[in-house]
């Protein structure tokens, strides 16, 4: 089954999908090894991988397009796509679609920041007029070439506009027949309740970043206030960094990785997961 048409029945199912951040193909493989259903592609955690630089804008649509493709490439799973701003205005929205589209993704996220956008969870964000982002989803919507492309409104007026103004502009989101509507960074559990209540029966996003503006909430009890899709962006980069550190330290200091072997794959094991056999069977040892 394509991952347009697998997400789209994914959505029509019970409970809350969980969706891991990925951003590369490797982090892609980890989470469909771990039994990952679907994945999300975060512009955080490209921008922390590419450019060892934060969520602020600086990665363009190709970048982005052309790391959602290695990606793609690499699983089997639906792959949901940060699309950003839509790096321009409704004719720059209509090549992006198109490009994720092109490059494997089941769906597109497009935000109403201003350019340069910065991640969800950071302070001092701008948004545009509401109005200025239906003309972008319209535009996002007419471009997507196969029926089953999700494509997810993302609101972002929270931290600057308040959560009124916020749910204001998900319904006229809603109103142009997006699949999905996705509020950034609520503060607290009575306001991810209260969007659940507001937009009762439409397809809702959440964002549980570690240490983030928003109240960790496990997916179960997000499925039950009536949320369908939950993103956990960051934990890969967050994970790797740390652990990479932990380990280089010890290399460091003793020369060798062997007190931290433990944290490690082995060679036989790691080539096993890239499926070193399928490429070249004559590179695997038989026991």
């Amino acid at each position: 089954m394509e991952a347009c048409k697998k997400f789209r029945t994914m959505l029509e199912q019970p409970g809350c999908i969980i969706a891991p951040g990925v951003y590369d193909a490797l982090s892609a493989l980890a989470a469909e090894k771990a039994g990952v259903e679907a994945v999300v592609m975060g512009g955080y955690g490209v921008s922390a991988s590419r450019l060892a630089r934060p969520d602020i804008g600086l990665l363009t649509m190709t970048e982005m397009a052309e790391q959602l493709k290695m990606i793609c490439d690499a699983v089997s799973i639906p792959v949901i796509a940060d699309g950003d701003t839509g790096y321009g205005n409704p004719v720059n929205v209509e090549r992006t679609v198109r490009e994720y589209e092109h490059a494997g993704a089941a769906a597109i996220l497009l935000e109403d920041q201003e350019f340069p956008k910065r991640c969800g969870h950071m302070a001092g964000k701008t948004v545009i007029p509401a109005e200025e982002h239906v003309l972008k989803l319209k535009a996002a919507i007419a471009a997507r070439q196969n029926p089953d492309f999700v494509i997810i409104a993302r609101c972002d007026a929270r931290g600057p506009l308040g959560l009124d103004e916020a749910i204001r502009r998900g319904h006229l989101y809603l109103e142009t027949g997006v699949d999905m509507l996705f509020i950034e960074a609520p503060q607290t559990v009575e306001e991810l309740e209260r969007i659940a209540r507001e937009f009762r029966g439409a397809k809702l996003v959440a964002n549980m970043i570690e240490g983030g503006k928003t109240p960790e909430v496990d997916a179960r009890t997000l499925g039950e206030m009536g949320f369908k899709l939950v993103f956990w962006p960051c934990t890969a980069p967050y994970v790797t960094l740390k652990n990479l550190i932990e380990v280089f330290k010890v290399l460091k200091r003793d020369g060798t990785t062997s007190r931290v072997r433990h944290m490690m794959f082995s060679f036989s094991e790691f080539n096993e997961l890239v499926n070193l056999e399928r490429f070249v069977p004559s590179a695997v040892e038989k026991r």
